[in-house]
């Protein structure tokens, strides 16, 4: 007798994958990073071409307070609405209330870029967006008593109050110049990244390699974030010398050590698990190199503070959203080819504006080719990402 072959029926998909607002608004990284990216791309461009915005927030200060409260912020909390639901079992915010968060986004956006109103209205909804992203990440650590996690909405918390120290200098309330907050806000984003790259990249080698997951002790995560967070403080407080230098040095010498323990050969074949090894690696480099510039090196702080703000924050977060968003609209973690291109020009992009200082003749072409390569990234992945952020999942679950 030839052997009974039972074939199990293919399983139905539980929702067509349509798009619709819907879905769309199912789950905070789907609206945030597809509008944060179309963001992003287009106020590169627009700085590199001539710049916009108007009055005290125009020009540089403009292009400095969108890229790291604006672009980078929407990633941050649709990253963390996101994680904290899978870190507690809880149902993510969704619909009309992450409509209404998505909307005070957008708003601060409008309000800073078409300079209507004054820069104390652009600080209101703007830190409106952060309180009410802290209040729905908080609600799920709270309820679920997930005391690992209770750090996360001090986090963003704090990372909006460095926005309020920006305005209140620009607003003329605070005798500092305003480009020290600029720095505090950016040492703050360096913190997160660290944060949650300890977390999700050990993490995400173990499954893509299967080798053991590679942890960390309390005082290893005290250093990791205690350096940049003394870092920020000594510049919002002015001070210079060996303090803040310290900081730096610490801040970089453990991340990069703990990015060292957690590497292997392999990773080099998966794109998707490179690209955050360079972007984690920038970010400890750069603060580094920031720690250096307020010490002693003033000549230094724009490499270094570019380290961190394209090197790091444009490689890490375009490998963050190609990562999640693949896993979370139910698709195989197999990176979209054109996204490898994507990758390269936001490294040529880090690299290309490293090069851009004053002294060199040719400041001005790198700096342009270098905010080209950040948008063109940007485009590629809203391009390849954006149909699926708009759709049903693709495994025809909720």
């Amino acid at each position: 007798m030839s052997p009974l072959v039972i074939l199990e029926p293919p399983r139905p998909r539980l929702t067509p994958n349509v798009p619709g607002w819907r879905p769309f608004f199912s789950m905070g990284f789907r609206p945030l990073y597809l509008l944060a990216a179309i963001y992003g791309a287009c106020a590169i461009l627009a700085w590199v071409l001539g710049g916009v915005g108007g009055g005290r927030l125009g020009g540089f200060y403009w292009h400095a307070h969108e890229m790291i409260w604006g672009f980078t912020g929407a990633i941050i909390v649709g990253f963390l609405l996101t994680a904290v639901a899978n870190w507690t079992g809880e149902p993510p915010i969704q619909g009309a209330v992450l409509a209404g968060l998505v909307g005070l986004w957008l708003g601060a956006r409008i309000l800073a870029t078409a300079s209507l109103g004054s820069p104390v209205l652009v600080c209101l909804v703007s830190q409106a967006f952060y309180l009410a992203a802290a209040i729905a990440v908080a609600k799920p650590i709270l309820r679920t008593k997930n005391r690992r996690n209770v750090g996360v909405p001090v986090l963003l918390v704090t990372f909006g109050l460095t926005e309020v120290g920006f305005f209140l200098a620009i607003s003329g309330t605070v005798p500092v110049d305003p480009r020290r907050f600029l720095h505090v806000g950016l040492t703050m984003v360096a913190t997160i990244i660290f944060f949650v790259g300890l977390r999700v990249i050990p993490f995400f080698t173990h499954r893509a390699l299967g080798v053991p997951q590679v942890g960390h002790g309390r005082w290893v995560l005290g250093l990791a974030l205690g350096g940049p967070l003394i870092l920020g403080a000594c510049i919002a407080g002015g001070v210079d010398g060996l303090v803040p230098v310290i900081a730096g040095l610490v801040g970089m010498g453990v991340n990069i050590h703990r990015l060292m323990s957690w590497w292997r050969p392999q990773a080099v074949r998966l794109p998707l698990l490179w690209i955050l090894y360079v972007g984690y690696g920038f970010t400890a480099l750069g603060l580094g190199a920031v720690g250096l510039a307020v010490g002693y090196l003033p000549w230094l702080l724009s490499a270094a503070v570019h380290g961190v703000a394209v090197g790091g924050i444009g490689i890490l977060t375009l490998g963050m959203m190609t990562r999640t968003a693949l896993g979370h609209t139910g698709r195989r973690l197999e990176l979209p080819r054109p996204m490898v291109t994507a990758y390269w020009l936001m490294i040529s992009a880090a690299g290309l504006r490293l090069v851009a200082v004053p002294a060199s003749g040719l400041a001005h072409y790198s700096l342009v080719a270098s905010g080209l390569c950040f948008s063109l990234a940007l485009a590629l992945f809203v391009w390849r990402y954006g149909p699926w952020l708009v759709r049903t999942r693709e495994d025809g679950l909720p």
